[in-house]
């Protein structure tokens, strides 16, 4: 079967790969749609270290092929948008309702592909560049079939990590104010989250100019290419900073435009070893600064929760496919997606 593999120097799409049948408690899903996302890209820049071959994608839907003994919430031929989480669901922190912070599914790669005689890892446990995949069952979540795959192949990820971090993590409230640094597809659905949450005043800040249409589509009261402007706007500063890009400068920005009381939650993904700074004496008016995983989310919750606010037209996801292209193009879906041409490249299969 076809799928994106890194082997450490290069990314190539190949067909001569394997998936092992569904075990008890797994899924096997053929993938329809998967988006790429900056952290596959990270993975091959060497941002994110991850051990090679591995079989990239971690932002998709398809349809249920197969499953594991014990699986009863899905079955053949239903729909899922597929999570990240391989949580256990047993552990203290499955118990509280907080999955993303299960070490079971933190730095555990498994193996269920193989290449000729050899074994290729599988990326955030999910490997969406695939035709199939295997995956445990609480990451695979239906989705009603009136949903183009498409389109729920982004709840998975970006909606889940964007929307998610804005309610979730931040718990923005009514009428707060919310700047968001950075309008790829992490940072327009925080501002879809804002909007959604009730927030008074969003600003996206994005260096290209292009984007301020779709910024404003999503859910932004202002658009501004640096942050220099934000205080015009927000005078005494935000409720609410999100860092979408994944620069410590921008990172130190964001803390700087906190109002008493703010926060400044991470989202962005710097190197692994970059360290970012700030005045400590600027925190002393209760401010924070949040990191957030995933969005904070509950994905057999929040992804039928997203899904049906998207039916009810609340929740843009068609907008957020700009551009859908087949798996054997991934060389230019790449290209398109690191240039900023798209908001979010997605693959077919």
């Amino acid at each position: 079967m076809r799928g994106v593999v890194f082997d450490g120097k290069q990314v190539q799409v190949v067909e001569d790969l394997a998936v092992r049948e569904p075990g008890p408690g797994e899924v096997l899903v053929a993938i329809a749609a998967a988006g790429l996302c900056h952290s596959d890209l990270s993975v091959v820049d060497g941002t994110i270290p991850f051990p090679v071959p591995v079989v990239l994608g971690h932002e998709g839907a398809g349809v249920v092929e197969a499953v594991g003994a014990g699986v009863t919430h899905v079955g053949p031929g239903d729909h899922v948008a597929l999570s990240t989480l391989a949580n256990c669901g047993t552990c203290p922190e499955c118990d509280r309702g907080r999955p993303t912070m299960c070490r079971q599914a933190i730095g555990r790669p498994g193996k269920p592909f193989t290449r000729g005689a050899g074994l290729v890892h599988q990326f955030a446990s999910n490997s969406a560049f695939a035709e199939r995949t295997v995956v445990k069952a609480v990451q695979a979540v239906p989705v009603p079939k009136d949903i183009p795959l498409e389109s729920a192949a982004l709840i998975g990820c970006g909606v889940l990590t964007g929307v998610g971090a804005v309610l979730n993590r931040a718990r923005v409230d009514r009428g707060d104010s919310v700047v968001v640094i950075g309008t790829g597809g992490i940072g327009l659905n925080v501002l879809q989250g804002a909007r959604l949450a009730g927030a008074l005043r969003i600003v996206a800040v994005d260096a290209n100019p292009a984007k301020e249409e779709v910024a404003r589509q999503f859910g932004a009261t202002d658009f501004l290419t640096s942050t220099e402007g934000v205080r015009d706007i927000l005078p005494t500063g935000a409720d609410h900073a999100f860092e979408c890009v994944g620069r410590v400068e921008l990172i130190r920005q964001a803390i700087d435009l906190l109002d008493r009381h703010g926060q400044a939650i991470l989202l962005g993904v710097p190197p692994a070893t970059a360290e970012a700074s700030f005045l400590v004496s600027s925190l002393y008016l209760d401010k924070s600064v949040l990191g957030c995983r995933y969005g904070s989310s509950r994905p057999q919750r929040d992804i039928a929760l997203y899904a049906e606010l998207y039916r009810q037209g609340r929740l843009l996801l068609d907008e957020l496919v700009t551009a859908a292209y087949p798996v054997e193009d991934f060389a230019k879906a790449r290209a398109d997606a690191e240039a900023g041409r798209v908001a979010r490249a997605v693959l077919t299969f």
